[in-house]
């Protein structure tokens, strides 16, 4: 199977820790927990990109490793 548990579970921890960097970067009020002017919908699309990003790489790198160990006879 190309996505399997594993690659989801890696691109979460992916898409946390990335996240959340980018989120201290584009919102450095959430240091301090100022909440004013926050776009929700910024800070789900900035935990959301990585998790693509990194499940897509994933089921490439699964592909290409079905794809080598099914030989044709």
């Amino acid at each position: 199977m190309v996505i399997d548990k594993e690659s989801i579970v890696r691109a979460l921890r992916v898409s946390i820790l990335v996240g959340a960097i980018l989120n201290i970067i584009n919102n450095p009020g959430l240091i301090s927990f100022s909440f004013s002017g926050l776009n929700i919908y910024r800070v789900f699309l900035t935990f959301l990109v990585p998790f693509c990003v990194s499940l897509y790489s994933s089921v490439l790198a699964n592909r290409k490793k079905c794809a080598e160990t099914t030989v044709p006879e």
